[in-house]
């Protein structure tokens, strides 16, 4: 004799809400001629229900005639207080438009008492709950989109578009924080050019978190305030420094940062460093290394000289400024790190085999993961200056 499979039906939470014990009783007896592994509470009135309603995610089976609620004011209680079930509604031959009209109002489905057998119950609990569960999903992927816009927007306000739009000094800007689902991180950069000098930033926030974003947000802000109000460059620094001091949330949090500025014409550049990796010259297939006097980062100690050091720059060459989020990869294999030397030869490595300086950035990261065995944790900015005509 041939064995017929046996279907796997996930149990149903059932709440029946029906003061007449016969309809109750019958509905209960319907249900154990099905394979629906249904659990059945029953409640006689509304006022019993409520205690039921708090994170119910089953199906409501609402008689729409009760002792102490009736009709469309009943249903939309049950709708707002139970807002993860289904709802399925019980009427009489007789008022199966107060069915139609429930379903109108949220209700997944209606049956009409005494048309009803153990198979179409079934059916519509299941098909109820899996509707529920559907419009739930939609729901929720509605928000998760509403969501990500909202951030898109935000992160497009606290991330700088680079002022360079006059100068022959193109740039390319990349940014990912190292937290899961933030905007953006403690790292920051900006570039604006302001009276025939071009200043570029990047910069670090130590530590990680919401105050870290913040405070490097703050500080992108005060920079280009600064830059754009006119304050002479040897000023700039000096007075970013004092902003951080009165902005930070702890004493121990200091930011380091790489500034450099340059004139309009010119093929030199300076550079003022603070604790924080060395730039980057990317010249003819060639990576050198910028040779810089560093100071200590800022908001460690009082301010002092500004240590600064030039450079050269020339028409066609790339100035790349990063964060430590790069240089702090594992290279290969812990302990050993990337540090600025592999990233030199990772970045020479690209450049020869073709990688252009517009999509350098996502192949830098991706051979830094790969160096690192995994994602990079930190957060990483980089924004690559070309000195030369636009396009």
């Amino acid at each position: 004799m041939e064995r017929r499979p046996s279907a796997t039906v996930e149990a149903v939470d059932i709440l029946l809400i029906e003061d007449d014990t016969q309809d109750a009783f019958l509905v209960e007896e319907l249900l154990a001629d099905t394979a629906l592994s249904a659990h059945i509470t029953w409640v006689r009135t509304l006022a019993e229900a409520r205690e039921h309603f708090a994170g119910f995610r089953g199906c409501v089976l609402l008689d729409l005639n009760l002792p102490d609620a009736a009709g469309m004011e009943l249903l939309r209680e049950v709708l707002t207080s139970a807002p993860s079930a289904a709802v399925v509604v019980l009427t009489g031959l007789n008022d199966e438009h107060e069915g139609v009209a429930a379903v109108a109002a949220g209700a997944q489905d209606y049956l009409v008492k005494g048309q009803v057998d153990g198979s179409l119950l079934a059916r519509s609990l299941r098909y109820s709950v899996e509707r529920q569960r559907a419009d739930e999903n939609a729901r929720q992927l509605r928000e998760a989109e509403l969501y990500a816009r909202e951030n898109m927007r935000l992160e497009r306000g606290l991330l700088p578009q680079v002022l360079l739009d006059s100068t022959p000094l193109v740039p390319r800007a990349f940014y990912r924080p190292g937290r899961k689902r933030a905007l953006v991180g403690g790292d920051f950069y900006d570039a604006v050019h302001k009276d025939g000098t071009t200043h570029v930033i990047v910069g670090d926030v130590s530590g990680h978190g919401p105050d870290e974003a913040a405070l490097g947000v703050s500080l992108r802000i005060a920079w280009r305030a600064l830059v754009m109000g006119g304050v002479a460059e040897a000023d700039l620094l000096p007075a970013l420094a004092e902003i951080l001091v009165s902005e930070r949330a702890q004493d121990e949090m200091y930011a380091t940062l790489c500034q450099t500025s340059i004139d309009t014409g010119r093929e030199e550049a300076r550079v003022r460093l603070f604790g924080h990796p060395p730039p980057l010259v990317l010249n003819g297939g060639k990576v050198e290394e910028v040779a810089v006097t560093p100071s200590p980062p800022l908001g460690v100690f009082p301010e002092g000289e500004t240590e600064v050091d030039e450079f050269r720059l020339p028409r066609g060459a790339t100035l790349m400024l990063y964060t430590d989020g790069l240089v702090d990869a594992y290279d290969g294999a812990p302990p050993a790190r990337l540090e600025v030397d592999g990233l030199r030869r990772l970045v020479t490595d690209l450049l020869g085999r073709g990688v252009s300086v517009v999509d350098l950035p996502e192949h830098v990261i991706d051979e830094a993961e790969r160096s690192n065995g995994g994602p990079l944790q930190d957060d990483v900015a980089m924004l690559l200056i070309t000195h030369g005509d636009r396009p």
